[in-house]
């Protein structure tokens, strides 16, 4: 064999080599499709499939189509999740789970588009104790929201005559009304309100209270007939809802390396998607908004991103966020109360607030502080050796130190679980249609918010808050920079920053730059920022459009209280 030969031969044979290798790598790919009535068991089959790669890289691919998920045909598994219910609203924690992934690792979860349908009330999917999983192009929907919409046609002084959206589901027994659907009915809600033409919504009366009796006029418009109500505006929009949250949209439990991408959450169900005690969790291009067309305005029961515990990077970027009950993002972590010393060394802690409590809060080697519950200043730190959930409100925590003995004498000790605290990344998003803030953030993290648009918040765009004897949602906020973003029409102040210590000891966060921010304040507002408590806060270059009426105020657009080491360059 001549040299040319030898070397065209050898490079095929290469060639072929490498594609071998290539498609060795490739990651395997698992299909599809969408059957006729309930998906559950299609799916969870895919699922099962994926288990059996072990670790090794596999896609699950859903042919274009509707994939319904019924509650009688989902996974009923009990989870404690924070900020949900507490024991008396909801005794059994057991969730309806459409999509388990269980100790599963490089999973890639494509939807090609496809829409997974709730019928019921339902937590759509968990990711418990996983590692590198994605889920992407999907859109996820619930087939009656748990949220029912009116709108009114006609007002009088003691009726309302309204048209309800089709997916809101009712009944009316000798006049009167319950709503209701698989697992769920309510007759007393909570409402809010949403106008069309200012795209805002705010926390309202409610059309449950003192209603006499319901007629059906026509299937889907009902006159409603009352004690007493208030004036109502005509086509004003009612959302409503009871307060319980017993399901959750989705669940990241105990996983590493998430990423949710191109998902249209159309319905959240009970409450948002909540990541609890995970590492390194990505939000892209993702939209937490009804689906257009639908004629709904509202797409969650509360909070649509709840972050509780975690470590790693938190990254929110190139999303879209309207139409929640409650705050669009909200990260932090939990404070649990000192009860108890049985020796230097060992300590019980309980879960204070009602609707956090149950879940794994401490692992072997994670560093705890010590936090005064008052100033919010920690008082000193130690290492975990061993946790005990004693019942799901306390825990035993064994450390590997002694505490010294000025902490042992100390009366109002909470701890925080600093090993678990993220960095976070909320980059270019959109928030608007919310009656409450936009961003809740507490972590002493390095954090950074930028280029987000907040619109007709009715209350702050962003909060930094830190407490130990209300929420309980932890913890003090060490590296933030707010920067780029524009607030227009939000609640005073714009950005609020008010740690809840109730003696001041010092300053509870440090290091907060502010800058290059676009604030347009609404009527009646003239404070863009107010901070509390806080050592080394930097504010410039910021843009303060106020009021035609406001233009006159004496007001500081930017208040400080408690502030040490600060600088503004308005």
């Amino acid at each position: 064999m001549n040299r040319t030969i030898a070397r065209r031969f050898l490079l095929c044979f290469c060639s072929i080599g490498f594609a071998v290798a290539v498609l060795a790598a490739a990651p395997e790919v698992i299909h599809v499709s969408p059957v006729s009535g309930a998906n559950n068991r299609n799916i969870a089959d895919a699922l099962e499939k994926a288990a059996q790669y072990n670790g090794r890289p596999v896609t699950i691919r859903f042919r274009p189509g509707m994939y319904e998920l019924t509650r009688t045909e989902s996974f009923a598994i009990p989870y404690y999740i924070s900020n949900t219910t507490s024991e008396s609203e909801a005794p059994d924690p057991t969730k309806h789970i459409g999509l388990l992934l269980q100790s599963l690792s490089n999973v890639t979860i494509d939807g090609g588009g496809s829409t997974l349908l709730m019928n019921g009330e339902m937590t759509s999917f968990v990711l418990d104790r996983c590692r590198n999983i994605t889920l992407k192009n999907l859109n996820i929907d619930y087939k009656y929201p748990t949220q029912v919409e009116i709108e009114v046609l006609e007002e009088g002084k003691d009726f309302l005559i309204v048209q309800v959206h089709p997916t809101s589901q009712y009944r009316i027994t000798d006049g009167q009304l319950e709503w209701g659907g698989d697992g769920w009915a309510f007759n007393q809600g909570i409402a809010q309100s949403y106008d069309w033409f200012t795209d805002m919504t705010w926390r309202s009366w409610s059309p449950t209270e003192n209603l006499i009796r319901t007629v059906e006029l026509r299937p889907n418009v009902l006159y409603m007939q009352y004690r007493e109500k208030p004036e109502v505006k005509v086509h004003t929009i009612f959302q409503i809802r009871d307060a319980i949250r017993d399901e959750v949209c989705g669940l990241i439990e105990r996983s590493k390396d998430i990423r949710l991408e191109n998902i249209n959450f159309y319905y959240l169900g009970n409450f948002g998607v909540v990541a609890q005690n995970s590492e390194n969790i990505t939000v892209d291009r993702s939209v937490f908004v009804p689906e257009p067309g639908s004629g709904r305005t509202n797409a969650g029961f509360a909070d649509f991103l709840q972050v509780s515990g975690c470590k790693g990077l938190i990254d929110i970027k190139n999303s879209r966020f309207a139409g929640a009950h409650d705050d669009p993002i909200n990260i932090h972590g939990t404070h649990l109360k000192v009860t108890g010393f049985q020796s230097p060394g060992r300590i019980k802690v309980r879960f204070m607030h009602p609707q956090t409590f149950g879940f794994e809060a401490f692992v072997q080697g994670d560093e705890i502080e010590l936090v005064d519950a008052h100033s919010l200043l920690p008082e000193g730190r130690a290492r975990v050796k061993k946790a005990t959930l004693i019942n799901p409100r306390e825990i035993e925590l064994v450390l590997e130190r002694p505490l010294p003995n000025k902490l042992l004498s100390h009366e109002n000790l909470v701890v925080e679980n600093i090993t678990w605290t993220p960095e976070v990344r909320i980059t270019n998003n959109y928030f608007s249609r919310i009656p409450t803030r936009g961003i809740l953030i507490t972590t002493r993290g390095k954090s950074l918010i930028e280029n987000n648009t907040f619109y007709g918040m009715q209350m702050c765009g962003i909060l930094v808050a830190n407490d130990a004897l209300s929420w309980y949602e932890s913890g003090p906020v060490h590296d933030l920079t707010i920067r780029r973003n524009t607030f227009l029409n939000c609640g005073e102040p714009v950005i609020n920053i008010e740690p809840e210590n109730k003696t001041n000891k010092g300053a509870v966060h440090r290091n907060i730059l502010i800058e290059e921010n676009h604030f347009y304040l609404r009527e009646h507002t003239t404070v863009a920022i107010r901070a509390k408590s806080v050592d080394g806060l930097i504010i410039r270059d910021n843009l303060i459009r106020f009021p035609e009426a406001a233009r006159d105020s004496t007001a500081s657009p930017i208040q400080t209280f408690d502030c040490e080491h600060v600088t503004i360059q308005e």
